[in-house]
C-alpha cells in the first residue's frame, strides 16, 4: 500500500513514523508547505518528499493522511474525495459548521472514505469505560466528569487559528461523552475566564473553561479544560452510576497530588504532553485506518463524529459568549440554514 501524508509538524512527523513502520505500508510519500522540514522527514523515516499536495495526489497514491494546518483540512477532504482516495484527517474538518457540512457533503456524493482522527476512541481506558457503562455496571449514570488540562499555553500565533478552547481542545471531550455513554448532548451552559496570560486575550479567546452539558437521558456532565496546568498533562473522565464509579486516566503518572496525609504524593514522571500520554492510541487508529483501506474493518470514526463533536462546541461558544443555556438543536439549525 502506498499512503499519502500531507503535513509534517510534530504530529504529522509523529503519523510518518507510525506509517513508516507499518507492515501494510509498502511506500510512503509526504508533504508539507514547509519543503525543508518535509524532506527532513522523509530521511528519518525512509519515506519519499514531494514539493506539494497535488504532486502528492499525483504520485499514485492509495490513500491520504491529512496532518496539516487546520485551515487546509476542509479543501484537502474535498480533494481527496474527488479522486476517490480514503482520507484520514486530524480533527477538526474546518472550524465552523458550514464549512464542516461542505466538507461532509463532498464526501457523500464521492461516496468515498473521510476517518476522523479522535485518538480518543481508541486509548484503552476509553474504551474500558465505555464497555462499562453498555455492560450496565455502573447501574443508571447520573454524573460524568471530563477534564482536559494542558501543562503550557501553545504558542501565540496559534491561538487565533485554533478556534478557541472550546473547539481546539474541549472537542475531544465532547466526542467522549456521546462514544463513551452512547447518548447526545442537548443543552449547554458554558463559561470562560481569561484572566491568564495576555494573549489569550488579544486572540479573543479562553485559557480555562467549564461546561455543564444536559445528556438526552437527563445525565449531567461536566467538561472543564485549561492551558495553563503546570504540574503536568491531566485528562481525566469520571463517571458515576447508582451501582459503581470509574475513572479513565487516573494512573502512576497523573499529575495529581492528594491533600489528604496518606495520600498519593505526586508523580515522579507526569504525563508533559498530549503525544506521549496517547501514542498508543494514536498508533491503533492509523492501524485501523489502513485496516480500513484494505476492506478489513469498518469505518470506525465517520467524518460525521466530528460533526457531532463540533455542534456541542459551537453551542458552548454561544453559551459563553452570551450568557444563556444553548441548546444543540439550535445550533444545528441554524448552521444548517447557513450552510444552505
Amino acid at each position: 500500500m502506498r499512503i499519502g501524508l500531507i503535513g509534517t509538524g510534530r504530529i504529522g512527523s509523529f503519523h510518518a513514523g507510525v506509517l513508516a513502520r507499518h507492515p501494510e505500508v509498502d511506500a510512503l510519500v509526504v508533504t508539507d508547505t514547509d519543503g525543508d522540514r518535509a524532506a527532513g522527514v522523509a530521511r528519518h523515516v525512509g519515506a519519499s518528499a514531494v514539493g506539494s499536495a497535488a504532486e502528492m495526489f499525483g504520485a499514485g497514491v492509495d490513500a491520504v493522511v491529512i496532518a496539516s494546518a487546520t485551515a487546509a483540512h476542509a479543501e484537502l477532504i474535498g480533494r481527496a474525495a474527488r479522486a476517490g482516495l480514503p482520507a484520514f484527517c486530524e480533527k477538526p474538518i474546518a472550524l465552523d459548521l458550514p464549512g464542516t457540512l461542505g466538507a461532509l457533503r463532498e464526501v457523500d456524493e464521492a461516496g468515498s472514505v473521510l476517518q476522523l482522527g479522535f485518538m480518543r476512541r481508541f486509548d484503552a481506558g476509553y474504551g474500558a469505560a465505555r464497555a462499562a457503562v453498555r455492560a450496565g455496571t455502573l447501574g443508571r449514570l447520573h454524573s460524568v466528569r471530563a477534564t482536559t488540562m494542558d501543562p503550557a499555553p501553545p504558542p501565540a500565533a496559534y491561538l487565533p487559528l485554533s478556534g478557541g478552547l472550546f473547539r481546539d481542545c474541549l472537542v475531544h471531550d465532547f466526542d467522549m461523552l456521546r462514544w463513551v455513554t452512547g447518548r447526545e448532548v442537548t443543552e449547554v451552559y458554558a463559561t470562560g475566564s481569561d484572566t491568564g496570560p495576555a494573549m489569550f486575550r488579544a486572540a479573543g479567546d479562553v485559557d480555562t473553561a467549564a461546561a455543564l452539558l444536559t445528556l438526552d437521558d437527563g445525565t449531567l456532565a461536566t467538561a472543564t479544560a485549561t492551558r495553563c496546568n503546570g504540574a503536568g498533562y491531566d485528562v481525566r473522565m469520571e463517571l458515576a452510576g447508582e451501582l459503581d464509579q470509574i475513572t479513565v486516566g487516573l494512573d502512576d503518572r497523573t499529575p495529581v497530588t492528594s491533600a489528604e496525609p496518606l495520600g498519593p504524593a505526586a508523580p515522579a514522571r507526569p504525563w508533559p504532553g498530549f503525544l506521549e500520554r496517547f501514542a498508543p492510541a494514536y498508533e491503533a487508529e492509523l492501524d485501523a485506518f489502513v485496516r480500513v483501506v484494505r476492506g478489513e474493518l469498518a469505518n470506525p470514526c465517520d467524518g460525521r463524529e466530528a460533526w457531532y463533536a463540533l455542534l456541542i462546541a459551537e453551542a458552548c461558544e454561544v453559551s459563553r459568549r452570551e450568557r444563556r443555556p444553548v441548546t444543540v438543536a439550535e445550533v444545528a439549525k441554524a448552521a444548517e440554514g447557513a450552510a444552505g
